[in-house]
C-alpha cells in the first residue's frame, strides 16, 4: 500500500508529538470477516510505521451500501431490496459476540488506538437493525465508545437506524484529546460543540469516500475546533463488487469507483498537512505537534474564553435509547 507523508514534519518535543495515520483502504465488501482480518492487518501494519492512532472510513466493516441507489433501493415490498438487506444485516457487526476482537488484539498488540466505521446490529435494538456507528478502541484494545450516527443522510436511511447521543465521548490520547463523528453529521455545529465542550483537539471525521466531502469541510472544521481534523474516506472499485445479489453483477460491469477515498489532515490554523488523496488505497501517515494546538487557541476558544454560556449553552442527552426498558 502506498505511504504518504507530509512534505513539512514539524519537530515536537516527545510529550506533545502523537503519529496518526489515515487508512483509505477498501473493504472485502459486504464480507465481515474478510474485511475484519484486512483491518487487523492494516493496523499493524501502520503501527510498524510508528502510528499511535490508526483510523478507518465511515462503514467500512463490512462496506458502505452502495447498491440503494444502484438497484432501484426505494422499490418499497422489493423481493431484491429485501435479499441485499438480509445479507447486509447478516454481515453486520455485533460487537456483544466479539465481532471486533481481531481488531481489538491488534490494537493491543501494537499500543496502536483505533477509530473505525462499522455497521453495528445492535442487540439492545432488537438485533434486526443497522446503525453507522463509530467505534474507539484504546491502545489496550477495549472499546472506549460506540456512536451511533445521529441522522442516516438521504438514501442511507432505507437501510439504516437513526442513532442517539450515547458515543459523543472524547478518549485522552497523549497530549491530546480525541473525538470523532460519522460523514455528514461533521456540518452538525452542535455535535461538533458537544465534543469541543469536552476538550476535543483531535477531531476523526469518517467518511464512505469522496474528496467531495472532505477538501471543503475539513480546513474548516479544523479552524473552527482550533484542532487537527482527520478525514478519513474508504476506497472501492466496481471491480470488487463480489457479492452474488440482484443488480451486483451490472454494478460491477459499470466500471464505477463508488468511493473515491479524499483521506486528508488539517493543522489547527486550518491549512492542509496532508491534502485529499483520492483514486487508490493510501496509508496516510503524519506526526502532530499539541504545541500547534495551544498557540491557535491563544485568540479563539470556541467552549472557552470566547464562548458565553450565560447567553448559549447545548444541553447533550448521552442516555442510550431503546424502545424497551425493563424492571425486573
Amino acid at each position: 500500500m502506498e505511504i504518504i507523508r507530509p512534505q513539512n514534519t514539524p519537530t515536537a518535543s516527545s510529550a506533545d508529538a502523537l503519529t496518526v495515520a489515515l487508512a483509505q483502504i477498501a473493504p472485502i465488501w459486504l464480507d465481515r470477516v474478510a474485511t475484519t482480518d484486512k483491518i487487523a492487518a492494516t493496523v499493524r501494519q501502520a503501527a510498524a510505521e510508528g502510528a499511535q492512532l490508526v483510523c478507518f472510513g465511515e462503514g467500512l466493516l463490512p462496506g458502505y451500501p452502495f447498491w440503494v441507489d444502484q438497484t432501484d433501493g426505494a422499490r418499497f415490498e422489493s423481493p431484491e431490496q429485501k435479499a441485499w438487506y438480509a445479507h447486509y444485516l447478516d454481515q453486520g457487526v455485533v460487537i456483544e459476540r466479539g465481532d471486533l476482537e481481531p481488531i481489538q488484539a491488534a490494537a493491543r498488540e501494537t499500543s496502536c488506538a483505533v477509530y473505525l466505521g462499522i455497521m453495528e446490529r445492535a442487540p439492545d435494538r432488537g438485533g434486526h437493525t443497522l446503525y453507522a456507528s463509530l467505534v474507539y478502541i484504546a491502545a489496550n484494545g477495549e472499546v472506549g465508545s460506540c456512536h451511533r450516527k445521529l441522522q442516516p443522510t438521504y438514501e442511507e436511511r432505507l437501510v439504516w437506524g437513526p442513532g442517539d447521543g450515547h458515543g459523543l465521548r472524547t478518549h485522552a490520547l497523549g497530549a491530546f484529546t480525541a473525538g470523532g463523528l460519522n460523514c455528514w453529521e461533521n456540518w452538525l455545529p452542535l455535535a461538533r460543540a458537544s465534543l469541543y465542550g469536552q476538550g476535543e483537539d483531535l477531531h476523526v471525521a469518517v467518511w464512505p469516500g469522496g474528496p467531495q466531502n472532505t477538501e471543503d469541510l475539513t480546513p474548516v472544521m479544523a479552524r473552527e475546533g482550533r484542532s487537527y481534523a482527520l478525514s478519513v474516506s474508504g476506497y472501492l472499485e466496481a471491480s470488487a463488487i463480489g457479492v452474488d445479489l440482484p443488480g451486483a453483477a451490472e454494478m460491477k460491469a459499470s466500471g464505477k469507483a463508488f468511493a473515491r477515498g479524499g483521506s486528508c489532515i488539517a493543522g489547527p490554523d486550518g491549512q492542509w498537512v496532508i491534502p485529499p488523496v483520492s483514486d487508490r488505497e493510501a496509508l496516510l501517515l503524519a506526526p502532530l505537534d499539541h504545541a500547534l494546538v495551544r498557540r491557535e487557541h491563544q485568540n479563539m476558544d470556541p467552549v472557552g474564553h470566547y464562548s458565553r454560556p450565560d447567553v448559549l449553552q447545548l444541553r447533550v442527552n448521552r442516555e442510550r435509547q431503546s424502545t424497551v426498558k425493563f424492571e425486573d
